[in-house]
């Protein structure tokens, strides 16, 4: 596995278990409405995760873009279809996510690399 994704996974693994760990009423329903709201529906996983990689880069959230990267990896999309979500996040977002766009095509290789 490459070192940026295993560095990213493990991490955010770890302190989502010791932010869950608290109890917080709060923090575990936003987490789950988060899990939940990613799941099939009217929309298909694959949707749904490009928009979430979308309003991430618009955001400009790193770490979101990363997990909608892997969620979309994972649901089966191919680096084109990643790419023209992209493509859409940065008209939309301007050019100030273009670093973020950087990032976000560096994690996605290193995603490819560990297949």
């Amino acid at each position: 596995m490459s070192n940026i994704v295993e560095e990213f996974n493990s991490y955010r693994a770890k302190m989502n278990d010791a932010i869950l760990e608290d109890n917080n009423k709060v923090i575990k329903r936003i987490f789950n409405l988060d899990t939940n709201a990613f799941t099939e529906g009217a929309l298909d996983k694959k949707t749904k995760e490009l928009l979430g990689l979308v309003a991430s880069t618009v955001l400009r959230c790193d770490d979101c873009v990363r997990y909608h990267l892997q969620a979309s990896k994972e649901a089966g999309l191919k680096k084109e279809e990643v790419v023209e979500a992209l493509s859409i996040a940065t008209l939309v977002g301007g050019t100030i996510v273009i670093p973020h766009l950087r990032r976000a095509y560096e994690y996605w290789d290193a995603i490819e690399q560990e297949n």
